[in-house]
């Protein structure tokens, strides 16, 4: 233990508590008495109100005051940390490690009871999400400084499940995390547009010594909601297409929020919505939403989605049929 830390030990011992000896600060420590008058010596040098009380009862304090100061978390704010930590962890955040130590320190050093009510509150919590993916931990730590130090990336990314590898150098602007999946967004100068990127399909990733201007209005979270959902346009905007669809109430709602048609609702009662939608979007992507809903949905319009369920079962059905025989004649 670093003497920082040994030092931040002994003030949360002194908050937790009414009152310390130097023995017992020693004992928790396993360091020798005279190191814990230095430490006390430094703490009260940096500012730290200690109060040091001789005699048989006596020991140190920390004055009222500053055992409020914003520097401790309460208990609720300590619950937060680690159910957020818990969210992190699950989603990939790449610097667990360092997570998992600030957490521990703030469990190390609550009092008895503060220990047992965190314990509950985060058993009590669990969180499911996709594989983060340890094979990207790295690629993200790199990424991650190179945004903060305006650094240009050289990456080796293949694009779709069996496209050819790529070289691009990358002026990466911010991370992204999406559906459980990390993703960069940058200038990408063989493109000379801003692009996003998976990082799990980032082979290789290495920092250049070229820099970069982050535009100072840039958000990496809005460039990349309106790539995913672009928004709605107006009744005379032909890029855009109205779906009309009719379900069960539960079934509407399940449509209603997921991620495809959320940013897109324009109509809604109980059994009915009405979407805009970009018409790349509802060719490309509705359809395969739309099966997995099977007679739980239907489509009032357009007859272009219809007919674009009848092309995806039509392309489906011969491939699951060799499947099939392939299967049975095994």
């Amino acid at each position: 233990m670093s003497k920082a830390d040994k030092m931040l030990s002994i003030l949360w011992q002194l908050r937790a508590r009414q009152r310390v000896t130097a023995k017992q600060l020693a004992e928790s420590l396993e360091i020798h008495v005279r190191s814990v008058y230095r430490y006390i010596d430094a703490l009260c040098a940096s500012g730290v109100p200690i109060v040091a009380e001789a005699g048989p009862n006596g020991g140190y304090t920390l004055l009222p005051t500053f055992r409020e100061s914003p520097l401790f978390f309460d208990l609720e704010e300590q619950k937060a940390l680690v159910h957020a930590a818990a969210f992190a962890r699950e989603n990939g955040y790449p610097f667990g490690e360092a997570l998992d130590k600030a957490i521990g320190k703030l469990k190390r050093y609550a009092n008895e009871e503060q220990q047992e009510t965190l314990a509950r509150h985060a058993a009590g919590l669990d969180v499911i999400a996709g594989a983060g993916g340890e094979d990207v931990v790295e690629t993200l730590q790199r990424i991650e400084a190179a945004v903060a130090d305006s650094r240009t990336i050289r990456i080796v990314y293949v694009k779709g499940y069996a496209g050819p590898a790529e070289t691009r150098d990358i002026d990466p602007y911010g991370l992204v995390v999406w559906r459980s999946r990390w993703y960069v967004v940058g200038y990408c100068r063989l493109r000379q547009a801003v692009r996003s990127f998976r990082t799990d399909r980032i082979l290789s990733c290495e920092t250049t010594e070229d820099g970069f201007v982050r535009p100072a209005d840039f958000s990496a979270r809005e460039f990349f909601m309106k790539f995913l959902l672009p928004e709605g346009g107006g009744p005379e905007d032909e890029s855009f297409v109205t779906i009309r669809l009719r379900g069960t109430a539960r079934a509407i709602d399940d449509v209603c929020l997921h991620w495809l048609f959320s940013q897109s609702l324009s109509e809604r009662t109980e059994q009915e919505a009405v979407f805009r939608m970009d018409a790349l979007w509802v060719r490309n992507y509705v359809p395969y939403t739309l099966i997995a809903y099977g007679t739980s949905i239907s489509v009032l319009e357009p007859l272009s989605l219809v007919e674009g369920v009848f092309s995806v079962l039509d392309r489906l059905r011969p491939h699951y049929e060799k499947m099939r025989d392939d299967l049975a004649g095994r």
